[in-house]
Order: C-alpha cells, then sequence, then structure tokens
C-alpha cells in the first residue's frame, strides 16, 4: 500500500497494534511506520510506540523501592537511581551543583536566567519547570485524587502519599552521613545537612534574619504581618503555627502527655517538662548580661531584661496604664471591673488578687516574713524590704522630672511631685482645708479634736 507523509496523520488505522483503535501501522517504501493520531506522533518501531504510549495512558509500570517513585520508562528509572547513588556527572557552571542527568541541569539552569516558561492560565503564576505547574494546578481544582487507607487522609499528588505512608510504618530511608540521624524524606535530610554546614539562604526580607528551610521563613513571616491563620473552634485563640495549635488545644483536652518522673507534674509540652526539670537540678543556664541574675529558662530571662530596659509592652485598654509582665496586666484589669474574689475572713476586707489577700493577713498575725541581712528588721511584704535595703545601699532609682531630686521609692516620689502640681487630694471635712499628703491631714485633725500630736 502506498502512502505519503500526509497519510500518516490523517488515514484510518491500517492495522491494529495492541488491539488500539488509535495506531495505524503504514508502508512507505517498503519502510514501516507506527502513527498515533491523537498527538501525530510517527516511530519506526513499535517498542519506541509502546513507550509513547505510557505518556497518554499514564501507566508507570517500574517502581524503585527505596523512594517508591514510579517511572514510565526504565531508562527513567535507572536515570533517577543516581540520584541515590550520588552520581551527578553534570555541574553548573555557575553554582557549581551537580546533577545525575543533562535534563535536569538544564532545568536548574533557569533559575539563574530566572527564566519560567510554563504559566498558569488561572492565575497566571510561572514555573521554571512543567512538572510544578501540573502541581499548582490542583491548587485550583482542590482535586485530591490519592488518600492514605490507614488515616484517610487525602493528597494530590501519589509521591507524597507515599512519603506520608512512612509515617505509619516508622520508614526512614535516607540518612545523614555526618551524624547517621535518619529520615523519612530526601527534603528533611536536605534541609537537616545545613545544621552542618551552618547554611541559611532564605531570609527574610523585612529584618534580615535568615533560615535553613523556607518553610521556617514563611512562618517567621507572620510575626511582621501580625498574620495568624490557625484558630482554636473552642476559644477562638488565633496562632501563626499549626503546630503551636495542637499545642494550645491540649488545655482544652487538659491533655498532659508529658510527666516529671521525680514529682509527677504532667505538662502539655515536652520543652515546658525540660524546664521545670530544672527546678530539680537548680539548673539555670540563662544569665542577665546586666546584672548577673540566672533563670532556669530563657523566656524568663527575657521578661527580666524588661526591668533594664524599662520596656512594657502590656497595656491597659481602660487606663492605658503599661505593664512589663502580661499577668500584671491581667491583674491589673480586675480593678476596673471591681471583682474582688478573695476576702479576708477576720475583717471581711476584700480583695482581687490571692496575693494581696495573704499579704494583708499578716497585719492581723503580725507575721514578718522578710528581714533584712544588713540590720535586721523584719517586714511583712517584700516589696518594704526592697524599699528599706535602699537605705543601706543609699540607692535613689526614682528621680523627679521637674527638679531632679532622687527618692528611693516611687510612692515618695509620687507625693513629692504634688509640690510641682499643686495637687491636694486629701481634705478636711470639718474646714474644708487640703492636703498634699494624708499624714498631713491626720494631723490637722487634730487641731479640731484638740487632741495633742503624739
Amino acid at each position: 500500500m502506498e502512502t505519503n507523509g500526509t497519510d500518516l496523520i490523517t488515514d484510518l488505522c491500517v492495522e491494529t497494534v495492541d488491539t488500539d483503535k488509535n495506531v495505524e501501522n503504514v508502508n512507505k517504501k517498503n519502510k514501516k511506520y507506527f502513527a498515533y493520531d491523537i498527538c501525530g506522533q510517527k516511530f519506526g518501531h513499535m517498542r519506541f510506540l509502546k513507550k509513547h504510549l505510557h505518556t497518554h495512558t499514564k501507566e508507570k509500570t517500574y517502581s524503585y523501592d527505596v523512594c517508591y517513585k514510579d517511572f514510565s520508562q526504565k531508562s527513567n528509572l535507572s536515570m533517577h537511581l543516581k540520584t541515590h547513588t550520588n552520581d551527578e556527572p553534570f555541574s553548573c557552571d555557575v553554582s557549581g551543583k551537580g546533577f545525575s542527568q543533562k535534563g535536569n541541569l538544564a532545568r536548574h539552569y533557569r533559575i539563574h536566567k530566572g527564566e519560567k516558561p510554563f504559566s498558569c492560565d488561572v492565575c497566571n503564576k510561572s514555573f521554571s519547570q512543567k512538572g510544578y505547574l501540573d502541581v499548582h494546578h490542583l491548587t485550583h481544582t482542590n482535586e485530591r485524587p490519592y488518600s492514605c487507607d490507614v488515616c484517610g487522609e487525602k493528597f494530590s499528588q501519589k509521591l507524597v502519599l507515599k512519603r506520608h505512608y512512612r509515617i505509619h510504618t516508622n520508614e526512614k530511608p535516607f540518612s545523614c552521613e555526618v551524624c547517621n540521624k535518619k529520615f523519612s524524606g530526601k527534603n528533611q535530610l536536605n534541609v537537616h545537612l545545613r545544621t552542618h554546614t551552618n547554611e541559611k539562604p532564605f531570609s527574610c526580607d523585612e529584618c534580615g534574619k535568615k533560615f535553613s528551610c523556607k518553610v521556617n521563613l514563611k512562618v517567621h513571616f507572620r510575626t511582621h504581618t501580625k498574620e495568624k491563620p490557625f484558630s482554636c473552634d473552642v476559644c477562638y485563640k488565633k496562632f501563626s503555627h499549626k503546630s503551636n495549635l495542637a499545642v494550645h488545644l491540649r488545655t482544652h483536652a487538659n491533655e498532659k502527655p508529658f510527666s516529671c518522673d521525680l514529682c509527677r507534674k504532667g505538662f502539655s509540652q515536652r520543652g515546658n517538662l525540660a524546664i521545670h526539670y530544672r527546678i530539680h537540678t537548680d539548673e539555670k543556664p540563662f544569665s542577665c548580661d546586666v546584672c548577673g541574675k540566672k533563670f532556669s529558662s530563657k523566656g524568663n530571662l527575657k521578661v527580666h531584661f524588661r526591668i533594664h530596659t524599662n520596656e512594657k509592652p502590656y497595656s491597659c485598654d481602660v487606663c492605658q496604664k503599661d505593664f512589663s509582665y502580661k499577668g500584671n496586666l491581667t491583674l491589673h484589669l480586675q480593678t476596673h471591673a471591681n471583682e474582688k474574689l478573695f476576702s479576708c475572713d477576720l475583717c471581711r476586707k476584700g480583695f482581687s488578687q490571692r496575693g494581696n489577700l495573704a499579704t494583708h493577713y499578716r497585719m492581723h498575725t503580725d507575721e514578718k516574713a522578710f528581714s533584712c541581712d544588713v540590720c535586721g528588721k523584719k517586714f511583712s511584704q517584700k516589696n518594704h524590704l526592697n524599699v528599706h535595703f535602699r537605705t543601706h545601699t543609699n540607692e535613689k532609682p526614682f528621680s523627679c522630672d521637674e527638679c531632679g531630686k532622687k527618692f528611693s521609692c516611687k510612692g515618695n516620689l509620687k507625693v513629692h511631685f504634688r509640690i510641682h502640681t499643686n495637687e491636694k487630694p486629701y481634705s478636711c471635712d470639718v474646714c474644708h482645708k487640703d492636703f498634699c499628703q494624708k499624714s498631713n491631714l491626720t494631723v490637722h485633725l487634730q487641731t479640731h479634736t484638740n487632741e495633742k500630736p503624739s
């Protein structure tokens, strides 16, 4: 049968190959060609046509047992094996990075050129590789055809499902040549290797901070944007990181999977248990550069440092008073709500804080648990001892903005400042004379009662 080149594309099938009606066998000048009329490609040998058919059927009959990646051709599997043997005969002349395949080098070179020839027809986002575009398309269709038969989680890619499955099998085929730590995914190994090389290729555009992993940069960037995409379904508290939400949910379930083997106290986070354990060992690895005070946790040191910087990041929405501790703000807010949950069982006086009630109770018991190391004088409150101690050190950390006079106690500065403002908040009920100090009013009242001051 005679035919021309056009007949290879347009004519109907002359001979059926593998029962596929789309394949035609045409004889031209005693040379046999095999053409596929869906895409128009022609082949001189049936085996080439069979290989090509896999691109249409998406059939991948060759699989590697280590990473479970599938291939439609045996030659592609052979090339892929080089990624596991670290055989990289092709290297980039710009960055020096090696590749097992020449095609991968060509694709990599687009990074240096900034070339992205594949574009999404939905959002116009561009990609350097067609495979990246195909995966990206699934974000628009929300298609997840692959599901885990253990936990039911769905995935858009078969390869990602196979990686996920290692969570259940605890399989970790990739190991670090430096420390022998094992990983379930090659990408995790690559990120881990940067801990040995101290390589941090991803940097924040806002503050310049560098990261070894792109995901960590993405999470960090939320500190600048204040983005908190993860929300608790119970209390609606929001978080910038999914793992923080997972830990937070334990507070609602009262789940404390980590417990101290010395006192049996439970914790929702492993890190909190590690910090707690230092109470038993009296370990304080974090010290203040200014005063030398030591702390068992980095967070406590950070909060303490605000004493030196006078930083007060927490502000009251009612009176705008600032606080260096979030806990102090919470307690302060109770003064606006006039909420006094704790009352003295002797005089019935109410308090918004349990600690204040305990301090007040010492007035009735005359207990003075805090004593001065220098003169032995005792006090019922620790802050009274701290103020007293300044009489020995002659420390006066509070100074008047108007006249520069210094005081050892903030309360004394407040009273002194009324001299400049002429504020007199204490008034006599008899003659209505005003005073700037309560003690002055007390002395004055004795003039009305003819009582001699002691």
